[in-house]
């Protein structure tokens, strides 16, 4: 079995009194392949998901030790995010098409695996708690599932090519999703779940975050080694028709900043 860990950093603000900012100081072992990580509302626990052993760890962030044993979920777990509430995590299983629920309070996943699409990769949560979306890697689409159910609502939204990553604008109007296969972003009106804006960005595009007042989403692509930044009409949440090229500059919403 492939050695694993987890690094964690000093953060210059996050109150850690003997640490030194900006400094890896831990490595906490988990399970094979750790890929994504998510920490709860309040801070308390990390959940890492293990991409070959399809298990989930669960970190207490006080002490940086794993608490319990590792929470069997799908094949290939890939992604976690967590409800707002911090009641439920929703791991991304990417081999085997479904999302694992995981009630956060017992560690044990609740439910039957919910069928998504091909390849499930990312996973984010609406700020309301009311909706997931989950890109599906393999079949170019996401899937929004209510989580009230559990249970996929609606058609797969059809986005671009073999979407990764998906992020959602604090007002919960939008989701971003990046199209690794096609070098551009998808976005979602979370009203209609359907795409009204696809934004070219660099070379293979995988992670998304949103800034915490809306206003900029930040790209990371692979294939070029840059960042797109993205400027967020936050008057409407959506992007502005008129933006920016990658190597061009801009000032106003809907602009491309390189």
């Amino acid at each position: 079995m492939t050695a694993t860990a987890l690094m964690v950093l000093g953060v210059a603000g996050a109150g850690t009194a003997t640490a030194a900012a900006d400094t890896v100081i831990g490595t906490i072992g988990v399970g094979d392949v750790p890929f994504g990580v998510a920490i709860t509302p309040d801070g308390t626990r990390a959940y890492v998901a293990n991409f070959n052993d399809g298990t989930v760890s669960v970190i207490d962030t006080d002490t940086d030790m794993v608490v319990g044993g590792p929470i069997a979920v799908g094949n290939g777990a890939f992604a976690v995010a967590i409800t707002p509430n911090g009641a439920r995590a929703y791991v991304t299983n990417q081999l085997d098409g479904t999302v694992s629920v995981i009630d956060t309070g017992t560690d044990m996943v609740v439910g039957g695996p919910i069928a998504v699409g091909t390849n499930p990769s990312g996973v984010a949560i609406t700020p309301n708690g009311a909706r997931a979306y989950v890109t599906n890697t393999g079949d170019d689409t996401v899937s929004v599932i209510d989580t009230g159910t559990d249970m996929v609502v609606g058609g797969p939204v059809p986005v671009g090519d073999a979407p990764s990553a998906v992020a959602i604008t604090p007002n919960g109007n939008r989701a971003y999703v990046t199209n690794q296969g096609d070098d551009t972003v998808s976005v979602i009106n979370v009203g209609t779940n359907t795409v009204v804006e696809t934004i070219s960005v660099g070379n293979i595009p995988s992670g998304v975050a949103i800034t915490p007042d809306g206003t900029r989403a930040y790209v990371t692509n692979r294939g070029d080694d840059t960042v797109s930044v993205i400027a967020i009409d936050t008057c409407i949440g959506s992007l502005c028709i008129d933006f920016g090229s990658l190597t061009g500059s801009g000032s106003g919403a809907g602009s491309v900043f390189s």
